[in-house]
């Protein structure tokens, strides 16, 4: 097959980034259109590096100082990880994470090693911070990959993690008021003369948290941080951690734990995650398809977009759907060169423009996105 980045690129006028010819690719071809942006050429190239999730931003340094000290790919990236699954004003993982519609917080996680060729998982996890641990516990201490909800608590509890309440007060106040907008036995709704009542009061009257509280409600996160860690030797793992979509109905997961999904490594040549609606990225596999793509030849950032296309192709194109939801991919093959493409062009918090988070030995920095479509969309 003749590789993307050596390909003419055409769209339909709904399409930015769908091949000419692209039924070898994506099934059968979009409408022919204009032409499509070329391909940029990968970014960086050097190791140790480490990428991740926006959010990840001020983590990073921890991974990059255990990398530098010579210590394990998985180690930095779960060490990294860990420090926001302890934030509690990260409410897209870990401690704080928006909770299911029942108001419980319910997380998930997977990890790969590059070097061993192992994976760990976790699932529907309650009262249990720490799941990219807990994922790694699972494949260092257990003959599975997978464990899910109850049972992944009890297995962690026997490993010796805490139990806690993982809803902070400023995240039951947001479900609570998300609780109010939607629901028409839980009042005043958003319909109400007392909803601007009622808001005031759950928050102090703190217009910064009221409008906060509003747009989480208005947009709900899917959350999560995806990192991926290159040593000096070119040995990479990754791992995917999260609380999930918001309001999610209990029980509901997402790619962030499926291997080949949210996450996939392979030693030979790089890794890939994901970040957004976890429902789309896992009707492609879009990890291992991204690491099969820099398998022939791909560079990251073609990779994530050729993911994004098959995303895409699933609807056919149609804008209108494909606005209902947002998607990121990120990737970082075993020479260091790494890549991150989101379906628009920018944030959940639009207009900002969508970016990743990168570290490569000596600082940590966000950097933008490739963006499948060059416009504003996305809406949850």
């Amino acid at each position: 097959m003749e590789l993307w980045t050596r390909r003419k690129f055409f769209v339909s006028s709904v399409v930015g980034g769908a091949l000419a010819g692209a039924g070898r690719l994506f099934g059968r071809g979009l409408e022919e259109g204009t032409i499509y942006r070329v391909p940029t050429v990968a970014a960086g190239g050097s190791r140790p590096v480490m990428i991740s999730s926006a959010n990840g931003v001020n983590a990073l340094g921890r991974g990059m100082e255990i990398l530098k000290a010579g210590g394990d790919t998985l180690e930095a990236a779960v060490a990294a990880v860990t420090i926001v699954e302890d934030d509690p004003n990260d409410d897209s993982v870990g401690y704080g994470g928006l909770p299911n519609e029942e108001g419980v917080v319910e997380l998930d996680a997977s990890v790969m090693h590059g070097p061993t060729r192992r994976a760990g998982s976790v699932a529907s996890v309650q009262k249990i911070k720490n799941v990219a641990r807990l994922a790694k516990t699972v494949m260092e201490r257990t003959n599975h990959v997978m464990i899910v909800g109850d049972g992944a608590r009890r297995f962690g509890v026997a490993e010796g993690f805490e139990e806690m309440n993982l809803l902070t007060e400023h995240s039951r106040k947001i479900w609570l008021a998300w609780k109010a907008k939607t629901s028409f036995n839980w009042r005043p709704g958003i319909d109400s003369p007392e909803w601007k009542e009622y808001m005031a009061q759950l928050f102090d009257g703190d217009a910064e948290k009221i409008a906060y509280a509003e747009e989480r409600i208005a947009h709900p996160i899917t959350g999560t941080i995806n990192c991926l860690a290159v040593n000096a030797k070119g040995e990479v793992s990754g791992t995917t951690t999260t609380s999930g979509l918001s309001w999610k109905i209990p029980g509901r997961v997402g790619d962030s734990p499926i291997i080949g999904a949210g996450l996939y490594v392979d030693g030979d040549v790089g890794g890939a995650g994901s970040t957004g609606k976890g429902e789309e990225n896992i009707k492609i596999s879009g990890g291992h398809t991204i690491v099969e793509m820099m398998r022939k030849g791909m560079k990251p950032v073609d990779a994530c977009l050729e993911a994004l296309g098959r995303v895409a192709r699933n609807y056919n194109g149609d804008k209108k759907k494909l606005a209902t939801f947002h998607l990121f991919f990120y990737a970082v093959n075993k020479d260091g060169e790494y890549g991150s493409a989101s379906l628009w062009k920018n944030t959940y918090a639009r207009p900002k423009p969508a970016r990743f988070a990168v570290h490569d030995g000596t600082e940590a920095r966000l950097e933008n996105c490739k963006p499948f479509f060059d416009e504003i969309g996305g809406d949850e």
